[in-house]
């Protein structure tokens, strides 16, 4: 038996009676938040309150093992976030991970009806886990994904194509994948 069962929470407490039933009969819930789709976060999933027990079984083996380590650090990122709005002097590990964190949450946001290829996400996934955006301005994120999937496109579509046919990441694949990333680099400034 299939079901969808769609809950509004009253001031987004899903503590209540009827939401926590749902939840716990359920193999999972995609939390949505007003305060994400107004601030342009599409799709707004609250990844700290959504939850998936057979999501993990639906994913290929490249997207299970770096989608799961950037979901916490996405969760992380919200936190510290919060926290940070009341402070003034930040470390630079703080400043890093709200880096990080921004690049993740640019790089997720999805344009409406373009949807994105397994492999293709792979790819970005891969960027993202191993902070590959370091030295690239936020604002520039976006423009780096796109630029970065059609130099994969054009010169190294083998990459790409494995990706989708073995639905892993071989450590030779890795390798390919690590030396594309910075032969990209070098011919692409972001400033």
């Amino acid at each position: 038996m299939t079901a969808l069962p769609v809950i509004e929470t009253l001031e987004g407490d899903i503590s209540a009676y009827i939401s926590t039933n749902v939840i716990s009969i359920t193999d999972g819930q995609i939390y949505l938040e007003a305060e994400l789709f107004n601030d342009g976060i599409r799709p707004a999933i609250n990844p700290g309150f959504s939850v998936s027990r057979v999501g993990g079984s639906a994913q290929i083996k490249a997207m299970k093992k770096l989608a799961g380590p950037l979901r916490i650090e996405l969760a992380q990122y919200r936190e510290l976030a919060a926290f940070v709005q009341f402070g003034s002097d930040l470390s630079k590990d703080t400043l890093e991970r709200l880096k990080q964190g921004e690049c993740i949450v640019e790089m997720l946001k999805q344009p409406q009806y373009r949807p994105m290829p397994i492999e293709k996400q792979v790819l970005i996934l891969y960027v993202l886990t191993n902070r590959y955006l370091t030295d690239i301005p936020v604002r520039q994120a976006r423009k780096f994904q796109n630029d970065f999937l059609s130099f994969i496109d054009e010169y190294h579509a083998d990459i790409a194509e494995e990706i989708r046919n073995k639905k892993i990441i071989s450590e030779e694949l890795e390798g390919k994948i690590i030396s594309t990333i910075i032969e990209f680099k070098k011919q692409n400034k972001y400033n």
